[in-house]
């Protein structure tokens, strides 16, 4: 992690823990001090981790000097590689330092409060997820809002032109060179790169620990501008994309920090669509927010004072889910399934208990006398190897949109001019896995005062055949 106090005016060095010294520049110091930027250390870089992981507490700041930390390591070593000029390296430096500047609070869990689907609506078969007029926008979107209109940010960069400059490569925009952008998003970026990294050591597993310096050293760009990693490079990629499957597994999809999660975003649906505490109502609302000098209050203790408010609501379900939160007495697993299936399976494990859960709950909950919203049905996303098209077959990858070509991790084989995607190198890992996916579904109860270890356990019974 980054030391534990902002850089003085005079120091030109952070020490992080997992890239060592960062040296800064004048610019990116200027940024790391701005008000803006020091929100970052109030945002859980693994939102509700912690409460499973103890020292999963690192945040989005450290993260992101993290993530300039692997941008100094590349633009040193393969700057010539990949034709960066001066201004171009320091550019992707930037964008590398701001990429997660417009996180919300708990990082995704209230970004993604559009696509929550209440379990009411699940039983009453609605097949679009309510939303507001204007979603939530994603927090890249969010990021460039903040890059170019908080004049602190604007100040720091030397003018709106470059905070537009540099808002342009995280957001992946039409002005933005893809290949540059690559180095932010993509399936092979400097963002999974430090997160597997800083998240496997936090939560004390193994599985995040890639070989970094071997990857970067092999990064290459072809005659046409496209950037991939040499064929001798091919394991230390395997390695990569199975570190992240496993990190998902393992800690990002763990039951009870899944569980936790859940109801903290069934939570904010519900205060958002009741209109309560002045939750922000839609995306317009979210553009004023951080455009306004309230974006600093806007950390993970904005989240929490949502849920201390709703503990003490009169009604029910809301009560339920907060005081669970607040209390640290985590939703009960009724039953999951999981699934490792082909990616052209339409029937399987997961979604035949997903329907049986629809027919069955609302008579379930009231026979047991439950609120149907107290039961909490969940899938984790389909988890594969890469987070595009490495579990498609060949030719569905090649119909990707350009902009999804472009985050298939590519590789140089034998020597060829260009690279080509990692699902068509046969001796790859990646390859083998390429018609797979990963899911898990899942059913929780939210507990109240009066629910015992007795009744979740015959709960667990009477689902279990289900």
């Amino acid at each position: 992690m980054a030391s534990s106090s902002p850089p003085h005016q005079s120091d030109k060095i952070i020490v992080d823990s997992i890239h060592g010294d960062i040296h800064l520049n004048e610019v990116e110091r200027r940024v790391i001090d701005t008000a803006s930027f020091q929100r970052l250390r109030h945002l859980k870089q693994l939102g509700m981790a912690q409460v499973t992981y103890p020292n999963a507490t690192h945040t989005r700041f450290a993260h992101s000097l993290g993530v300039l930390g692997i941008m100094a390591k590349i633009t040193d070593i393969a700057k010539d590689t990949l034709h960066l000029n001066h201004e171009k390296v320091e550019d992707v430096r930037l964008a590398g330092l701001l990429h997660d500047i417009g996180h919300y609070p708990y990082s995704h869990l209230m970004e993604r409060v559009d696509k929550v689907q209440l379990t009411e609506e699940i039983v009453a078969g609605n097949t679009t997820v309510q939303s507001s007029q204007a979603p939530y926008p994603d927090h890249e979107q969010v990021g460039e809002w903040i890059v170019t209109s908080q004049k602190d940010l604007i100040e720091a960069l030397g003018g709106s032109d470059r905070a537009a400059r540099v808002a342009s490569l995280f957001t992946r925009n039409t002005s933005a060179d893809p290949q540059i952008s690559k180095l932010i998003h993509s399936s092979l970026d400097m963002d999974r790169l430090d997160y597997l990294i800083r998240d496997s050591r936090a939560a004390g597993v193994p599985h995040g620990e890639i070989d970094l310096n071997y990857l970067i050293n092999n990064f290459r760009l072809s005659p046409s501008g496209v950037l991939g990693v040499r064929e001798k490079a091919i394991t230390a990629v395997d390695h990569f994309l199975t570190a992240r499957f496993y990190m998902h597994r393992s800690v990002y999809y763990h039951k009870t920090t899944f569980g936790f999660e859940e109801a903290t975003r069934q939570l904010l649906r519900r205060l958002r669509d009741a209109r309560l505490f002045d939750l922000p109502i839609d995306g317009e609302r979210i553009e004023q927010l951080v455009k306004s000098d309230h974006l600093s209050g806007f950390t993970d203790s904005y989240v929490d004072d949502l849920i201390n408010q709703a503990s003490l609501h009169d009604n029910s379900v809301i009560r339920a889910l907060a005081q669970s939160i607040r209390r640290r007495r985590p939703p009960r697993l009724l039953r999951e399934v999981q699934v490792l299936e082909p990616n052209t399976s339409r029937h399987h494990a997961s979604e035949t208990f997903r329907r049986e859960c629809k027919h069955r709950l609302k008579d379930f909950a009231n026979a047991k006398g439950i609120p149907l919203g107290r039961l909490l049905l969940a899938d984790t996303k389909p988890l594969r190897l890469e987070e595009r098209g490495a579990l498609l077959t060949g030719d569905e990858a090649r119909r990707l949109k350009p902009d999804e070509r472009q985050e298939i991790i590519r590789v140089f084989v034998e020597e060829q001019a260009e690279p080509v995607s990692v699902v068509d190198v046969p001796h790859s890992l990646t390859h083998l896995c390429s018609n797979h996916f990963y899911q898990t579904t899942r059913l929780y109860l939210v507990p109240d005062n009066d629910t015992s270890g007795a009744l979740i356990e015959g709960l667990r019974g009477e689902v279990r055949s289900w």
